[in-house]
């Protein structure tokens, strides 16, 4: 697990390195600058005989650039430095840093450029991105971005020194204009902002250096959002030996409408795949052939023209824990199957798809303290949960997701580009894995049979939530490879969970 920082998270941490463990800033400044020009070096073949230019601002970014130059130039790497003060009309106050770290570059006499036409009638290997670092929370104005424009009218590799100039930090939003990178190369702890969309587009590959900050700068207070890697995976409750079926939890998915039977069958063949003991499929009898020939291993229990409340009521007892929404409509039939899981279920439940829809109507209902709710929208479905624009979630995916769990007490999963599982009282997780591929027609019933499979084997909402998330996206990267992304079936994705768990079980 590696976690991910904002802005201000990043600037108190510097602050309580300074101001606790008693180290300067143009330490931190140099230590930083010296870890970038060593990543620099490994990422840029033949560096010694490439040339530069640094772009930077007026602030501590801005000085970070001008030592990064200064090093460079010591290494004998022709490497100019362009200061955006000479393109302001209103000059504007500079920091502390920047004053020292332009008088050293100036009293070592490394090469200067203050004409924007000269630069663009030169010719520039790598162009190195000190302008804006993880500080800019305001739209740029119109000299800024004209700035930026120029910038990526360059050619030559791009770097960004912390994060690329005109993307949030936080959120990954372009602010007016932002430099479209081939690498960020960051301090300490990677962004958030850098793998958010559009951010994630512009930041190109990430490398992470040392600066002297390390986690002992957190003090009492750790940030609040991280992502899984695959060793996180070995955390994952082993299977013990001495086991029966009821070892591995029993899970209800509630799915499909009438000559809709899709859904409950990936749902069930991933909680399946995922290690549950038991499923037991609830849906209209209209399935009951297809579903018994696609998945003899489930259970099922099936209504027609009404459902049977008492029978519903004893498969919510059965239950460990509960899928409920994808393909059962918005219908009177599902209403009542919602309200009746949402009032007496005393087990986690996986509110998807058409559950979330019929929960949109009141969303106040998912305030029920007796047990555990998982809700899975995407963008449409949390358009409507929260009667915000989707172009507004987009751009405040972490902060929108947060917000809901703790507004409601629920485990927010809010699908997008990178989902971000949003836990009301703890860390957060933004997912990593996955691929555009995935973009297909019961992706999203796979995930919920996967959260449903770890909450029916004892796990906690939050593990559950974020480790379903990550393992449907890593198998969508297996599936990737074996059907390419536009060839890509939901089924593809469920095979490939047989891959994950290879090797991973406990053998003696």
């Amino acid at each position: 697990m590696r976690y991910l920082v904002t802005g201000k998270e990043m600037k108190l941490l510097d602050q309580n390195t300074s101001n606790c463990f008693h180290v300067p800033e143009l330490v931190l400044m140099e230590q930083a600058a010296m870890h970038f020009v060593w990543k620099l070096c490994d990422v840029l073949s033949d560096i010694e005989n490439k040339k530069g230019i640094v772009f930077c601002g007026l602030g501590n970014n801005g000085a970070d650039g001008i030592a990064i130059a200064r090093l460079l130039n010591e290494r004998g790497i022709v490497t100019h430095v362009c200061t955006i003060r000479d393109f302001l009309s209103q000059k504007g106050d500079v920091s502390e840093s920047f004053s020292v770290q332009e008088a050293i570059y100036q009293a070592y006499h490394y090469p200067v450029v203050h004409n924007m036409q000269q630069v663009l009638c030169s010719e520039y290997d790598f162009v190195i991105d000190a302008v804006f670092g993880i500080g800019l929370s305001r739209a740029l104005n119109k000299e800024y971005i004209e700035i930026i424009e120029h910038i990526n009218a360059i050619k030559g590799v791009k770097i960004a020194v912390d994060m690329p100039s005109g993307i949030n930090s936080d959120n990954g939003q372009i602010m007016g204009a932002a430099v479209a990178c081939d690498y960020t190369i960051t301090f300490s702890f990677e962004k958030v902002g850098q793998y958010l969309w559009p951010g994630w587009d512009y930041a190109g590959k990430t490398c992470v250096v040392d600066m002297g900050i390390t986690e002992k700068s957190w003090m009492d207070k750790k940030p609040s959002m991280a992502y899984l890697e695959k060793h996180d995976l070995n955390s994952l409750p082993k299977r013990p030996d001495h086991s029966n079926k009821g070892t591995f939890g029993k899970l209800l998915i509630i799915a499909g409408s009438k000559n809709m039977a899709g859904a409950a069958i990936f749902a069930a063949k991933a909680a399946y795949r995922c290690g549950v003991g038991l499923v037991k499929i609830v849906t209209c009898e209209t399935n009951r052939e297809i579903i018994q020939t696609s998945i003899p291993e489930a259970l099922l229990s099936t209504y027609t023209n009404k459902v049977e409340k008492d029978v519903l009521v004893e498969d919510v007892k059965w239950a460990d824990a509960i899928v409920i929404g994808p393909g059962i409509g918005c219908g009177k039939i599902a209403k009542e199957m919602v309200e009746l899981v949402r009032s007496t279920a005393s087990v986690p439940v996986v509110l998807d798809a058409d559950a979330l829809n019929v929960i949109a109507e009141d969303v106040n209902k998912l305030i029920l303290p007796h047990t555990e709710f998982v809700v899975t929208p995407h963008l449409g479905e949390f358009s409507r949960l929260t009667n915000q624009s989707i172009s507004w979630i987009q751009n405040h995916l972490a902060e929108s997701a947060t917000d809901f769990a703790r507004t409601y007490d629920v485990i927010c999963v809010l699908k997008d580009f990178h989902t971000v599982t949003a836990n009301p009282y703890g860390l957060s997780f933004l997912n990593l894995t996955g691929n555009n591929g995935m973009a297909t027609g019961g992706s999203g019933d796979v995930l919920s049979g996967i959260i449903g499979a770890f909450l029916a084997q004892g796990m906690m909402g939050q593990q559950a939530a974020s480790y379903g998330v990550y393992i449907h996206g890593l198998a969508g990267d297996i599936a990737r490879e074996q059907a390419g992304c536009h060839g890509m079936l939901a089924s593809d994705i469920i095979e490939a969970l047989k891959d994950i768990w290879k090797g991973f079980d406990n053998v003696k």
